[in-house]
């Protein structure tokens, strides 16, 4: 969803685009770092602090690692805005059943055999944000439909570089998601 995001703003052309995939940081910024609370806390901070130095030379970042817990979400927030920045948080809250049945990489199926350790949703917990400026259950959707809400959101916020309206009028308006 999120690499679908950037390149639909990448092709919209009106902003600066950093994507910043979760797998991708972990393998390049945060090689070395395990997968306890402390190791992932410090892992959403370098992501945190990229998306903010990006936002801060005027680009937009979308940030797509999961971040379990609360507290460091709560921190990198502060981050980003500290930064002059706007922070949308969308909590994708697909059903943890749904999540194990796409199991593309077999790591839920190896967690519930006890092979991987601190592994959220079954290992480790995961604190639902009571913060998130979207809330998406992706079970029987589309990615352009989620995509749709995202940008309905952006749009609304003000952070597609056009007048707030423009977006509905290239038929990216307000999801089923969206207030």
């Amino acid at each position: 969803m999120a690499k679908a995001l950037a390149e639909r703003l990448l092709d919209d052309g009106r902003r600066e685009v950093t994507m910043l995939d979760g797998d991708e940081v972990r393998r390049l910024l945060s090689h070395g770092l395990g997968f306890g609370r402390a190791d992932r806390d410090l892992n959403i901070r370098r992501i945190g602090y990229v998306a903010a130095e990006v936002s801060r030379h005027g680009g937009l970042a979308v940030a797509a690692p999961i971040a379990p817990f609360d507290a460091v979400r709560k921190e990198v927030r502060a981050l980003v805005e500290d930064a002059g920045a706007d922070f949308l948080l969308v909590h994708v809250a697909t059903p943890l059943e749904e999540c194990e049945r796409r199991d593309r990489k077999g790591l839920y199926a190896k967690a519930r055999r006890g092979e991987v350790a601190d592994f959220t949703g079954i290992s480790s917990p995961y604190e639902a944000p009571a913060d998130a400026d979207l809330v998406v259950d992706t079970t029987g959707r589309a990615v352009e439909d989620v995509v749709d809400a995202v940008w309905a959101l952006l749009a609304a916020r003000g952070h597609l570089g056009g007048p707030r309206d423009e977006p509905a009028a290239q038929g990216y308006g307000p999801g089923p998601d969206m207030p």
